[in-house]
C-alpha cells in the first residue's frame, strides 16, 4: 500500500526549495531513505511500518530536479549533503540514518563523508560506484538500457538529453501492471517476480513522479555519477554496509564488490541470487537491523 502525507516545500539559502515528505513517529530519529534514478518522493508503506516498529521517522526528498524540487543543474554527488543538511535543520533534526538505493547509493554516502557529525550510519543498497573507478569494467554486466544511456551520458549533455526526452514519455505513462515490459532487459527473472502488486504500483508512481516537471533530475543525476563525486570514499569514516545482489542487471554486483573494498570497515552483504529489486524487497527489515546495528 502507498502512503502520502502532504508534501512540504523547503526553501534552501541558495533560493531553490526541495520537496519532501516523512511518515512515522514525530519524535523518531530520522531515517532518511534515497532512491534511485529516475525517481521522485513517494512513501511505501512496508518501509515506513519497519521504520516505525524500530522507532525511527521516514523522510525522503526529491532531488534537485524532480517533481516539485528546483533544478541544480551542474550538481554533484556531494551537493546532496549541503541539502540534506537544510531539509534536517528546517526539521530542527540532528542525527540521522540513511540507506540510499541505486543511483540514491552514491548520496546516502555522501552522507557519511560529508556530514560525519549528524550522520549516524549508511547503506549503499544496489548503490553505483564511482566512473572511472580503477580495477572495475562499470558498464560490464549492466543490461542494454543502462549501457545505452550511459553511454549517452558519456557522450555529453546534449546526447544525454536527446536520449531521456526519447525514453520519458514511457517512464510518464508507466502503471504497475506494465512495469515489467517497461524495463526489458534491464531485470532478471528474480526482479521480475518481486515487481507485483503494492511495490509495482510504488515503483511505476516513483517513476510517472520522476519526470513529471520534466527531465532536468534524471539528467543532473546522470551527468553527476559520471564525473567525481566531490568527495573521496576513503575519508570516510561513519559506519557503512553495502548491500548487493549478485543477480543485479541495473547496477551490477562488481560495483558492491569495490565499495566495499574501498570504504574503510564497510560491512558487505553479497546476496548472489538476488536482484536490484529482489534484495530491497526481501531484505529490508534486514537492512534496517543492520543500519541501527551501524549507528549503536
Amino acid at each position: 500500500m502507498l502512503a502520502e502525507p502532504p508534501f512540504r516545500h523547503v526553501e534552501l539559502p541558495d533560493g531553490r526549495v526541495l520537496e519532501t515528505v516523512s511518515g512515522g513517529p514525530e519524535n523518531g530519529m530520522p531515517l532518511l531513505f534515497q532512491n534511485g534514478t529516475p525517481t521522485a518522493a513517494v512513501l511505501f508503506e512496508p518501509l515506513v511500518d519497519i521504520a516505525a516498529e524500530r522507532g525511527l521517522r521516514t523522510v525522503l526528498y526529491s532531488r534537485p530536479g524532480y517533481a516539485g524540487s528546483t533544478p541544480h543543474h551542474g550538481r554533484s554527488v556531494a551537493d546532496a549533503a549541503s541539502d540534506i543538511a537544510a531539509l534536517l535543520d528546517a526539521d530542527g533534526t540532528d542525527r540521522f540514518v540513511t540507506i540510499g538505493w541505486s543511483g540514491g547509493g552514491p548520496h546516502a554516502l555522501a552522507c557519511a563523508a560529508l556530514l560525519p557529525e549528524r550522520c549516524a550510519a549508511a547503506v549503499s543498497l544496489a548503490g553505483v560506484a564511482p566512473y572511472g573507478a580503477e580495477g572495475l569494467d562499470w558498464l560490464a554486466g549492466m543490461g542494454p538500457e543502462n549501457v545505452e544511456e550511459f553511454t549517452a551520458t558519456l557522450e555529453g549533455e546534449a546526447a544525454l538529453t536527446t536520449y531521456l526526452e526519447a525514453e520519458a514519455g514511457q517512464v510518464a505513462s508507466v502503471h504497475g501492471n506494465d512495469i515489467v515490459a517497461s524495463l526489458g532487459g534491464l531485470i532478471p527473472d528474480v526482479d521480475k517476480a518481486s515487481l507485483t502488486g503494492d511495490f509495482a504500483e510504488y515503483m511505476a508512481y516513483c517513476f510517472r513522479r520522476s519526470v513529471s516537471t520534466g527531465i532536468a533530475g534524471w539528467r543532473d543525476d546522470d551527468l553527476a555519477f559520471a564525473k567525481p563525486w566531490g568527495f573521496e570514499l576513503e575519508a570516510i569514516t561513519r559506519p557503512v554496509a553495502v548491500w548487493q545482489g549478485g543477480r543485479d542487471l541495473m547496477v551490477p554486483v562488481a560495483h558492491g564488490e569495490w565499495l566495499a573494498a574501498h570504504i574503510r570497515g564497510a560491512g558487505k552483504h553479497i546476496h548472489k541470487d538476488e536482484g536490484h529489486l529482489s534484495l530491497g524487497v526481501a531484505a529490508l527489515p534486514r537492512i534496517v537491523d543492520d543500519l541501527l546495528a551501524l549507528a549503536g
